[in-house]
């Protein structure tokens, strides 16, 4: 069983913002988070402009892909942080949810998704300020 606190990134796509929150918390995390992302309506691909605008700033996504909101998935996160998924997304007692209101940057150019991926950046160090990381154990951050 791991020890490492685990957030599970939703959206509906998992194309642009969950991926683009999933790939700054891995950077800057250094390892210490599982980090995990989905959809409740997956598109196909990531988004170009977002692996554009990831790119921009040092971060590949390249390699990743939209996946289906599992159930067990989302179980098993610590942190569930939803970005416009709805009532698709499933409410399990005693979790930390947050829900980070974005724009949606399906369809735009990248000079948008440049804004979603900075506001993005702000609230994932946010989160990781307030997950309790020390001596390889967790502890959950009360719900804000």
């Amino acid at each position: 069983m791991s020890t490492k606190p685990s957030v599970l990134f939703v959206c509906v796509h998992n194309a642009g913002r969950s991926q683009m929150a999933a790939g700054w918390l891995r950077h800057l995390a250094g390892g210490t988070v599982e980090v995990l992302s989905a959809g409740s309506a997956p598109a196909e691909t990531v988004n170009p402009a977002a692996v554009q605008a990831m790119r921009e700033v040092g971060i590949d996504i390249t390699d990743q892909t939209p996946k289906l909101l599992a159930y067990a998935t989302a179980e098993s996160s610590d942190v569930i942080v939803t970005m416009g998924c709805g009532d698709t997304c499933p409410v399990f007692p005693g979790k930390r949810y947050e829900d980070w209101q974005l724009e949606d940057p399906a369809g735009k150019g990248v000079e948008a998704v440049r804004r979603v991926r900075d506001q993005i950046r702000e609230r994932v160090e946010k989160l990781l300020s307030e997950l309790n990381l020390s001596e390889g154990r967790h502890e959950r951050s009360p719900a804000s």
